[in-house]
């Protein structure tokens, strides 16, 4: 054990210290953000972008309630993380509405959509007319949420030490957002280009997984909250965090996303990257082995305790999913993967069921 495991961290010591930070400090603030972003929203004057800002307001919230357990981790900085984190996740969510739509279809639409984000992480960018390639326009709500965002992060002390690490999944994320929303008959193909590029850092990954892990913000969570002032952050630091995260993580995050959504993107249409296995393989053996990879590498990291509770918490709030009762193969993997959990997953077998009750 190195000398950084020996610095104490800010992280909550425990699972119960967790959700009552998230309880007491990260939901309400992140009811906050929504109320005021909700009011920003509101005054989008095109019909259509209004309609797409608040519905992406109005059913992603999970988003940033999940994202908050990073706000927390950092109490001293948590005015600046929280917000931070409702504003990043607000682009993501409103450019993947915008981008589902069937009149857009283009890659310059999709890139140019998701270029708000590559600014949003930049303080000083001119925000730019991300509807371009478009007839659509609106005055102030994308650019305000970019200039928020790097508001927050010129706050950050650490960041420029991070921001290297930040970039690099932020781009793998657009790069995802970009390549998953054309065509159909275009889409396996150019992931699968796009993963040749690529596939020399993921070695033990098949391309879908891959494309998986790209589109978490986990990752870009983790990296925001590595530049908040954590005990000896370096050049070394940042990148054992981003290597953490990126890319089992951030893999497992998005994957059990996938596998409780199969019956409901079969009907829809929608892609599913649970698809693309070969039929020997079985789905239920690779999320265990992407559970045990995410483990590992998480327990490398200072303050190990907290990143584990991550990593709980995401099978246990997943696999309790009430779309899990309907599915018979996913049952399975969730029958499997929970009953072998240490007991720290049980902890949040029971939380995930009291946040979909109360919350």
């Amino acid at each position: 054990m190195n000398d950084m495991m020996k610095v104490r961290y800010p992280f909550p010591r425990n699972a119960v210290s967790l959700m009552r930070r998230v309880y007491k400090h990260g939901i309400p603030e992140v009811r906050k953000e929504f109320a005021r972003w909700r009011e920003q929203a509101n005054l989008i004057p095109d019909a259509e972008l209004r309609y797409q800002a608040l519905d992406s307001l109005g059913n992603k919230q999970f988003h940033c309630d999940g994202g908050s357990v990073y706000a927390v981790a950092n109490m001293a900085q948590f005015h600046n993380l929280l917000p931070l984190i409702v504003a990043f996740q607000t682009i993501c969510d409103y450019a993947d509405n915008l981008s589902d739509r069937p009149q857009c279809t283009n890659v310059e639409d999709f890139r140019l959509l998701h270029q708000a984000l590559l600014d949003a992480i930049v303080p000083g960018v001119e925000p730019k007319n991300y509807y371009e390639f478009n007839s659509e326009s609106e005055v102030g709500y994308m650019s305000t949420l970019v200039k928020a965002c790097q508001g927050y992060i010129s706050e950050l002390p650490d960041y420029d030490i991070v921001y290297p690490y930040l970039r690099d999944l932020v781009e793998l994320y657009c790069g995802l957002q970009t390549y998953k929303h054309i065509a159909p008959e275009l889409r396996q193909p150019t992931l699968m280009e796009w993963w040749s590029e690529h596939k020399h850092r993921t070695p033990q990954l098949y391309w879908h997984e891959f494309a998986a892990a790209t589109g978490s913000t986990l990752g870009i969570f983790m990296m925001f909250l590595a530049a908040s002032g954590l005990p000896g952050m370096n050049d070394a630091a940042a990148k054992q965090a981003h290597a953490a995260y990126f890319p089992n993580v951030c893999c497992l995050h998005i994957m059990l996303d996938y596998v409780i959504d199969q019956e409901e993107d079969q009907h829809s249409g929608d892609l599913n990257f649970c698809d693309y296995y070969d039929p020997s393989i079985k789905v239920i053996d690779r999320i265990e082995k992407i559970v045990d990879w995410a483990r590992a590498d998480v327990q490398q990291l200072p303050g190990a305790s907290f990143h584990l509770m991550i990593v709980e918490g995401l099978v246990a709030l997943y696999l309790t999913d009430p779309k899990v009762k309907t599915q018979r193969e996913v049952r399975a993997i969730s029958k499997r993967l929970l009953r072998k959990g240490p007991p720290m997953r049980a902890f949040f077998i029971i939380n995930s069921q009291v946040i979909r009750k109360y919350l």
